[in-house]
C-alpha cells in the first residue's frame, strides 16, 4: 500500500462516516488527506493529523474523530493497527503484505513512480542563469544553473509545463565596455579602466580577428575606432555567448528560449509597457521624466521609467520582459537571481500588482547566496582563464559534472554555500554524491549478484515475507518519494530530493548489511530472496529517479 492509496484509504472511510451520519460534516469539507512518516519508528508506520483538521467543523472532540476513525481503519484491508495518540493523532500501522506490496508497485511502475499531475495545465516560465554575454558563467551563476535545472526537472516531474528561459543581456553600457576591451587587448593595448581583463578577453579578441579573416572581411583591427568596435561587439558577444551556452551544455543545462533584452526596445514592446501602466493609471509625469507609482503596491518609492533625456531606465526592460513573458501565456515567472539583487524584489512585485496579477503567484523571484571554493581548507581566488572570478570551468575541470552539480543542489539557496573540493573527488561515504551513487551502484550489482545465483523476480512475489525491520525502514523510505517532490516543488527547494536520497543511500546501506537477496553457500533460492530482489530493484528506482531529477548520473558500477 503507498501512502497515495493510504491516504485515499483514509478519506474514503470518513466519507463513509459521513453518509450513514456518524460525522456530521459536509461531504465537500474532506479534502486530500495527508500521511506522513512518524519521527520515532515504534509509533507505526504512517500518522495523520487529519482528526485534528477537522474536528472543528464536525462539532467534536479531535480525539473523539480519530476514535471513530480508527475504528473504521481497523477493519479494513492491509491495515494492522490504527492507534489514536495525543489530542487526535492517529497512527497506522500496515500489515506486512500491504507494506511490502510497495516494492512491487514501484519496480512495475518504473520512472512514473514519484511523479505526479498535480500541476498538470500550469505552464511555467523559469529563467536563470542569465549571465550578461561578457565573460564565463561565474560561480553564483553556476549555483543558478544547477538549481535551475533540477527545479525545472521538479516541477515537470509533478505535471507542469516549464519553459527554461535566459535573458541575454546585450542590451547596456557592459556591452560596450566588452568591445571596447576586445579592441584594445587585439591592438596589444591596455584595457579601459572600466573594461574587462582575463586570458578570456585574450582568447575572443584573437577568434574574432580569425573570424574576420576566414569571412574574407577587413582586419578589424584596422579599421576606425567606431567601426573596430561595432565588428568586435557583433562577433565578441556571438562568440562569449557561444561559449557560455556550450559550458552549460556540457553542464546538463539547456534553453528552450534565448531572449535578447534588446529586442524589447527594438520592437516598442517597451513603449507599450508604459502605456498599458499609463492606461491603468500607475503612470505620471515629473521633472521631464515618466515615473511608475510602485508605492501603490507597497514599493518603498515610485520608479522612473523614461527619463528625462527620452531613454529607458533599466527598470522599463524588466516591465516590458514580464508583460512579454505572462502575454506568452505563462501562468507563472519564476525568476532566480544573485544575491545582490534583493532590492530588485520589491519594485517588480509592485510591476506584477500594477498588471493587475498576484504577486508571489503570477510572479516568484527566488534569490540565492553566493557561493565559495575551498581547496586544502582556503578559498579560492583566482580563475586561471578569467582573472579574479571562478568560473563553471574551473568547478568542473576540479570535480567533473556530477560533483558539481550535486554539491550547488543540496543546499538551501538561502544560504551561502562552501564547497570543499578536495572532499568531492574523494571515493569516502563522507562525499555525499559518491554515497548516493555508491548506493545505485550497489543496488545494481545485487541485481547482478542474484541472476547468477538464479534469484529471479519473475518466479514470485511475497510481500508478506518483508517483516525484518530493516525491510520495513526501507519500504517506508521509499514509499516518501512522491510527497518529496510535491514538497521541493511546491516550495522551489530541489535541495530536499539530494537530502532525501541521501536518506535513502543510508537506509539501504542498512538493509544490504542486514538483508540477503542471494542465498549463502548451498541454501536453496526462496520467495525471500525473490521478493527482496524486488525491494532491491525499486530501491534502484527511488534512486535513479532522484539522481535524474539532480541531473546527476546513476552509474551502474563504482
Amino acid at each position: 500500500m503507498t501512502p497515495t492509496e493510504l491516504a485515499a484509504l483514509i478519506r474514503s472511510c470518513l466519507l463513509d462516516a459521513v453518509a450513514d451520519g456518524t460525522l456530521s460534516l459536509p461531504a465537500e469539507e474532506i479534502g486530500a488527506v495527508k500521511v506522513e512518516r512518524p519521527r520515532q519508528r515504534e509509533h507505526g508506520d504512517w500518522a495523520t493529523n487529519v482528526a485534528m483538521q477537522l474536528a472543528k467543523k464536525a462539532g467534536t472532540a479531535p480525539r473523539a474523530l480519530a476514535e471513530t476513525l480508527a475504528e473504521r481503519l481497523g477493519r479494513a484491508a492491509g491495515i494492522a493497527a490504527a492507534e489514536v495518540a495525543g489530542p487526535g493523532f492517529l497512527n497506522i500501522r500496515l500489515e506486512a503484505g500491504a507494506a511490502g506490496e510497495l516494492a512491487r508497485s514501484i519496480v512495475e511502475a518504473g520512472p512514473a513512480y514519484g511523479r505526479s499531475e498535480t500541476r498538470r495545465g500550469t505552464r511555467i516560465n523559469l529563467e536563470f542563469v542569465s549571465a550578461n554575454p561578457t565573460g564565463p558563467i561565474h560561480i553564483g551563476g553556476v549555483r543558478w544553473a544547477a538549481v535551475g535545472d533540477s527545479l525545472a526537472r521538479v516541477l515537470q516531474a509533478t505535471g507542469a509545463e516549464v519553459a527554461r528561459e535566459y535573458y541575454f543581456n546585450d542590451h547596456g553600457a557592459q556591452i560596450d565596455r566588452f568591445a571596447r576591451s576586445l579592441l584594445a587587448r587585439a591592438r596589444f593595448q591596455e584595457a579601459p579602466e572600466d573594461g574587462y581583463g582575463g586570458q578570456y578577453i585574450s582568447d575572443i579578441a584573437a577568434a574574432v580577428v580569425a573570424d574576420a579573416e576566414a569571412d574574407g572581411d577587413p582586419d578589424p583591427r584596422t579599421l576606425p575606432d567606431a567601426e573596430a568596435q561595432e565588428v568586435f561587439r557583433a562577433r565578441g558577444v556571438a562568440r562569449m555567448f557561444a561559449e557560455i551556452k556550450a559550458a552549460l551544455h556540457d553542464f546538463g543545462v539547456d534553453f528552450d528560449v534565448y531572449f535578447h533584452e534588446d529586442s524589447l526596445h527594438a520592437s516598442g514592446a517597451v513603449d507599450r509597457a508604459v502605456e498599458r501602466l499609463r492606461e491603468a493609471g500607475h503612470v505620471y509625469e515629473d521633472a521631464g521624466a515618466t515615473w511608475l507609482r510602485t508605492t501603490t503596491f507597497g514599493d518603498d518609492k515610485d520608479r522612473v521609467v523614461i527619463k528625462s533625456d527620452g531613454e529607458a531606465a533599466y527598470i522599463a526592460g524588466d516591465i516590458a520582459y514580464y508583460l512579454d513573458k505572462r502575454e506568452r501565456g505563462f501562468d507563472e515567472v519564476i525568476i532566480m537571481l544573485g544575491a545582490d539583487h534583493h532590492g530588485y524584489v520589491g519594485r517588480m512585485m509592485a510591476v506584477c500588482a500594477a498588471f493587475g496579477d498576484t504577486p508571489g503567484v503570477n510572479l516568484q523571484i527566488l534569490i540565492g547566496q553566493l557561493v565559495n571554493l575551498l581547496k586544502n581548507g582556503e578559498p579560492l581566488r583566482m580563475s586561471k582563464r578569467a582573472g579574479t572570478v571562478l568560473t563553471i570551468d574551473d568547478l568542473v575541470d576540479a570535480v567533473g559534472v556530477d560533483a558539481a552539480r550535486y554539491a550547488l543542489t543540496r543546499s538551501s539557496t538561502d544560504s551561502m554555500l562552501d564547497i570543499d573540493l578536495d572532499l568531492l573527488v574523494q571515493h569516502s561515504n563522507d562525499n555525499p554524491v559518491y554515497y548516493v551513487q555508491y548506493a545505485h551502484a550497489r543496488t545494481r550489482n545485487v541485481m547482478r549478484n542474484a541472476a547468477e545465483h538464479g534469484v529471479r523476480r519473475e518466479d514470485g512475489f511475497a510481500p508478506e515475507l518483508l517483516d525484518h525491520p530493516a525491510d520495513g525502514a526501507l519500504l517506508g523510505v521509499l514509499a516518501q518519494l512522491p510527497e518529496t517532490l510535491e514538497q521541493a516543488a511546491t516550495l522551489r527547494e530541489p535541495h530536499r530530493v539530494a537530502r532525501y536520497l541521501e536518506t535513502v543511500a543510508a537506509t539501504y546501506h542498512k538493509w544490504y548489511d542486514q538483508c540477503r537477496v542471494t542465498p549463502r553457500g548451498d541454501q536453496p533460492v526462496d520467495d525471500t530472496h525473490r521478493t527482496r530482489l524486488w525491494l532491491n530493484d525499486a530501491t534502484t528506482q527511488v534512486l535513479a529517479t532522484g539522481l535524474g531529477l539532480l541531473g546527476v548520473s546513476a552509474p551502474e558500477r563504482m
